[in-house]
């Protein structure tokens, strides 16, 4: 019985990770709240592949993951951006291009849920990416323009409701044997993250930036 929980503690982590994120935002650290979405992104990429090296997946934990990453990387990352960039502004447009993306992350996720996808690729650019390209674009606000954050937001927005077909990365599976060494990785990624917290939302920018974009190459 407490293996088929396994998952989804993961999962509760993530979401775990998303409220407090929302609250460290709330309270001007920014710079936190973007390196717990980031710990967040790998609570998420874990649950699905120790379910299937368990051999533990059910639709419960299917639907605990969509509704976690609706907070952790559509709410969190909306709130840190506006907080960060927008909140001195005091703009309706401001409000409304907050709202639009966790609604259309919400609609992303919900899409994902009821129809076929293609082997190999997810359709539209999938939730935590978006959400990590903006909690750590949101850090960069004093360098970037209101606009470029303004218009980032809403791309970011477009391409996960788009049919842009990005790779799911699905086939790098976890080996069983491997499941004792999962939280001696997390711990770490949150040391490192602690430890490098100036050079580690630029990295991770950088990678999601170029994921981001994948979409938007030329089909063949």
């Amino acid at each position: 019985m407490f293996t088929k929980s396994i998952p989804n503690l993961f999962t509760i982590g993530n979401l775990f990770l998303g409220i407090i994120s929302i609250m460290l935002a709330f309270n001007d650290q920014a710079n936190s709240a973007a390196l717990l979405v980031i710990i967040a992104m790998l609570l998420d990429g874990l649950d699905g592949r120790v379910a299937r090296a368990l051999n533990v997946q059910s639709e419960f934990g299917k639907e605990l993951d969509s509704l976690s990453d609706v907070i952790s990387f559509g709410v969190a990352p909306a709130f840190i951006m506006y907080q960060a960039a927008f909140l001195d502004v005091n703009s309706a447009l401001a409000w409304i291009i907050t709202a639009i993306f966790p609604i259309c992350g919400a609609l992303r996720l919900a899409r994902f849920n009821v129809i076929d996808g293609i082997p190999g690729y997810f359709i539209g650019l999938p939730i935590p990416a978006a959400g990590g390209v903006l909690a750590t674009l949101a850090l960069f606000h004093t360098e970037l323009h209101f606009s470029l954050l303004l218009i980032s937001t809403v791309a970011l927005s477009y391409l996960m409701i788009s049919n842009m077909k990005y790779p799911n990365f699905k086939k790098l599976g976890l080996p069983k044997a491997a499941m004792w060494a999962i939280p001696l990785v997390v711990v770490g990624a949150a040391v490192l993250a602690y430890m490098f917290q100036d050079a580690i939302p630029k990295v991770i920018l950088a990678l999601l930036l170029l994921y981001a974009l994948w979409g938007l190459k030329k089909k063949r």
